[in-house]
């Protein structure tokens, strides 16, 4: 039985992954030199066209790495000297603040309880942080932070590196990366790829810093930043990168940039929007994030009064996947995730199906 995969990463896969897949095995690309024009060139289109997709400037660069913490660690080494700040309200936006104290950096951080959302207003960045740490999408408790609201506290901390963790919702937060110094995500989500490849959009304005940085720290020894920059304005990598993610990426975004990003978007809000009148209007189901400004549209996560197992085995049989809750939530919580892969009708018919129970 196929099964449909409505789990917050791994995600269900793009329905044109398999045909990409196909030429990329047909085109033998799988065993080109990551130092060949031909792998220049591949390299070039998938930065292209996340350049499309996400309206990155050309001050920024598109750097690949193993995965999306890789890129908590390069943020750090690269733009932290000693102090970061970072806000908490689940257990991948606490990730960051543990790898600052695991890197000896002093990690200030304004913690909330899993399900309850920032405002810049209420956010008072201590005065010598280097770094403000933001999650766009709790990936753990289906918060998300208005983009207008992450543009403002940069805005009211001009001096400050801002980072934003778009792991389980880009391409879907429209940021201004005039504003934004760095960004990253992972494609196991919403690009709806295995896992496998971390992105990181960084500025120059960082690049700078960590060359300051190593003059007195180390800002590590593999996949440092002016080592991947020197290597990304050549279309290359410091090591020899995942060749098939990179390709399979590029392929991804090309589509939805066919498609466009603000129907890619549109939708997205659609969908989430189904999904969460039914949780609002269906007994034994009620949204985790009660404040609608902070309700993710990427993962949404729902209470559940009969044990979640039981929900998810029984959807399993009916060729439906749905995500457990995460850590304590495990038990008694669905995370239902909500990306470009899985059209309206799969949503529809999970719903329905949702509904039988």
């Amino acid at each position: 039985m196929s099964l449909t995969f409505f789990t917050p990463g791994p995600a269900h896969l793009y329905p044109t992954f398999e045909q990409h897949l196909k030429t990329f095995v047909e085109n033998q690309l799988g065993s080109i030199s990551h130092r060949s024009q031909q792998y220049r060139d591949l390299h070039k289109f998938t930065v292209d066209q996340l350049r499309t997709l996400l309206n990155v400037p050309d001050t920024h660069a598109i750097l690949f790495l193993g995965s999306a913490s890789e890129a908590w660690e390069r943020i750090l080494f690269s733009t932290v000297e000693l102090e970061s700040f970072h806000l908490v309200n689940g257990s991948f936006s606490k990730k960051f603040y543990d790898y600052s104290n695991a890197l000896n950096k002093y990690a200030h951080l304004f913690e909330k309880p899993m399900g309850e959302g920032f405002t810049a207003d209420e956010i008072a960045v201590p005065e010598y942080a280097e770094l403000i740490a933001t999650t766009h999408n709790e990936t753990s408790s289906g918060v998300q932070m208005p983009v207008a609201e992450i543009h403002k506290l940069k805005q009211k901390n001009p001096s400050k590196f801002i980072a934003v963790d778009m792991v389980s919702s880009a391409p879907y937060p429209a940021l201004d990366y005039s504003i934004i110094d760095t960004a990253f995500f992972s494609v196991q989500k919403a690009f709806g790829l295995p896992a496998g490849l971390g992105v990181w959009i960084v500025n120059e304005r960082a690049l700078e810093k960590s060359k300051s940085i190593r003059n007195t720290y180390s800002i590590g020894a593999h996949n440092d930043l002016p080592t991947l920059w020197k290597n990304a304005q050549s279309n290359e990598t410091p090591a020899t990168p995942n060749v098939m993610g990179i390709y399979l990426l590029g392929k991804i975004a090309e589509d939805f940039n066919r498609i466009g990003v603000q129907n890619v978007r549109k939708e997205t809000e659609h969908k989430a929007g189904l999904i969460y009148d039914f949780i609002e209007k269906t007994a034994g189901f009620s949204a985790f994030v009660k404040e609608k400004a902070f309700q993710s549209q990427t993962v949404i996560v729902a209470d559940v009064e009969v044990p979640s197992a039981d929900i998810i085995k029984n959807m399993k049989a009916k060729g439906i996947v749905i995500g457990s809750g995460y850590g304590a939530g495990k038990a008694t919580q669905l995370r239902i995730a909500n990306f470009p892969a899985t059209s309206l009708q799969q949503t529809e018919t999970m719903l329905h199906e949702l509904g039988k129970l």
